[in-house]
C-alpha cells in the first residue's frame, strides 16, 4: 500500500512513542511505502526540530525517527499540481498522493479528511487506517 503520512501525525509518532500515530507510521514502514515530496520533507522538518517539542522528546531522537522515515520513503516528483483542499497549505499532501499513485493519506486534518474518497485515494484518520490494515 502506497502512503501519504501528513506532518501532523508524523510528528505525533515522534512525540508520542505508544500512541495512535505512532502505530499507523509503524504499519506504513512495516507493510507499505511511505511517500513524500521535497515540500512535504522540509515542512515535516521544520516542525519536527520546533523547540516546544524539546519537553516531549530529544532533538537526537527526533533527528533518528526522521532519518529513519527518510531512509524508508520514495520521494515523489510533484508534475500535477492540485488545488482541491479549502486550506491551500493541504493541497500539498494530495499532490504527493496523486503523483506517487498513493492508495491513503492518513491524516487528522479535516479539511483533507472531507475530501474522502479523493480520486479513489481513500483518505483516513490514523485509527481508520489501523482498522482497515487489520
Amino acid at each position: 500500500m502506497r502512503c501519504v503520512v501528513d506532518t501532523n501525525v508524523i510528528v505525533s509518532a515522534s512525540v508520542f512513542a505508544l500512541s495512535v500515530p505512532r502505530q499507523a507510521v509503524e504499519n506504513v514502514l512495516r507493510n507499505g511505502i511511505l511517500l513524500f515530496s521535497d515540500f512535504t520533507m522540509d515542512e515535516l522538518k521544520s516542525v519536527l526540530f520546533r523547540s516546544k517539542f524539546d519537553r516531549y522528546v530529544s532533538r537526537e531522537e527526533r533527528a533518528l525517527f526522521l532519518a529513519q522515515l527518510s531512509a524508508a520513503a520514495e520521494f515523489v516528483e510533484i508534475i500535477q499540481l492540485v488545488r482541491k483542499c479549502r486550506d491551500p497549505k493541504d493541497d500539498k499532501y494530495l499532490e504527493v498522493a496523486l503523483n506517487g499513485r498513493a492508495d491513503v493519506i492518513i491524516t487528522g486534518d479535516t479539511d483533507l479528511r472531507s475530501l474522502h474518497p479523493w480520486r479513489e485515494i481513500q483518505i483516513l484518520s490514523p485509527a481508520a487506517y489501523l482498522k482497515r490494515a487489520s
